[in-house]
């Protein structure tokens, strides 16, 4: 569920959608002919994706959008059943106003099962008169090939350091908060260039206070400080194991962190060590191998150590 903040800070215009200048110049383009083709973005979540097909619908229909504009997520009902019913029902009436058509905008669109978007290429095919399509995906090979055949297709990137800072520099400006450089550099860590899980954790951490800290960040985001993650790798390259266990231990249980969240941070975190490049690539090998092992089931304390001896034999 999106926070006030999300809402408060979506983008309203174009110009506004930021780290998309050329998928932004491309649909303009579209827009200002007063003519659209069926769409597909894809991409990371929290990048732009449903703001821009919002904007693209007030654009095109001004007052009348919320008329003419269905907003569907595909995660909520992945059957066949919200093809035939909700999606076919509107696709099939005309435009409220003087507007060539309608827009049915289907979020998370690769949660659709292989039926249900058979059946939406079929509608795609018959009220293309009518309605034109914006489906938005996380993986846009999940989609069959006939409806990517069917979609300009509209690939978004994760948002760089440097729109990431614009966006953090605006929101402390209007809401008076207060970030040191320290706490920048972890808000833009934490949230992966992810602008809504950026937004959330800024408003959580105002919650507590209006001076940002990095430990104030890490802590609102669930995550260990990269120091700490650092210093148990060494511990554990070190043959020094007992005690990277338990430091690894301590970090976990004062953060709520879970096994899968610690893999992810120790394989950031060896990719800046300074050590032999081949014994990295080993490790960051040995992490992808215990992390299948927690997603299949395993006990992931009992793995975490495991990954921790591992470390230790490739260890000086």
């Amino acid at each position: 569920m999106n926070s006030i903040w999300t809402e408060k800070y979506r983008p309203s215009d174009f110009d506004e959608v930021m780290g998309q200048d050329e998928i932004i110049k491309r649909i303009k383009s579209f827009v200002e002919k007063g003519n659209l083709p069926h769409i597909m973005f894809s991409g990371p979540a929290g990048t732009g994706k449903t703001s821009l097909a919002i904007i693209i619908a007030k654009k095109l229909f001004r007052d009348d959008w919320r008329h003419n504009f269905l907003d569907l997520n595909a995660s909520d009902e992945r059957g066949i059943d919200i093809i035939r019913n909700k999606v076919k029902d509107f696709a099939r009436t005309r435009a409220i106003g003087n507007v060539p058509f309608k827009i049915i905008y289907l979020d998370e669109s690769d949660s659709l099962t292989k039926d249900a978007q058979h059946a939406l290429r079929r509608t795609m095919e018959n009220y293309a008169a009518t309605c034109r399509f914006i489906l938005s995906n996380n993986y846009s090979s999940k989609i069959i090939e006939p409806i990517q055949s069917r979609c300009a297709v509209f690939r978004f990137r994760p948002l760089d350091e440097n729109n990431l800072g614009r966006i953090i520099e605006r929101i402390s400006h209007e809401e008076g908060l207060e970030i040191d450089s320290d706490a920048r550099s972890a808000l833009i860590r934490a949230c992966e260039g992810d602008v809504r899980k950026l937004e959330n954790l800024m408003q959580s951490c105002s919650a507590s206070s209006t001076r940002l800290t990095e430990e104030l960040v890490y802590g609102a985001a669930s995550m260990a400080e990269p120091k700490e993650i650092k210093d148990v790798i060494s511990l554990a390259i070190g043959n020094r194991f007992r005690e990277a266990r338990d430091k690894l231990l301590d970090i976990m249980l004062a953060q709520g962190m879970a096994g899968i969240d610690v893999i992810k941070q120790i394989q950031k975190e060896v990719l800046d060590i300074s050590w032999d490049p081949k014994k990295k690539m080993q490790m960051i090998e040995k992490c992808g191998e215990i992390e299948f092992r927690m997603v299949e089931g395993s006990d992931e304390f009992v793995q975490l150590e495991s990954l921790l001896s591992s470390f230790a034999v490739l260890g000086p």
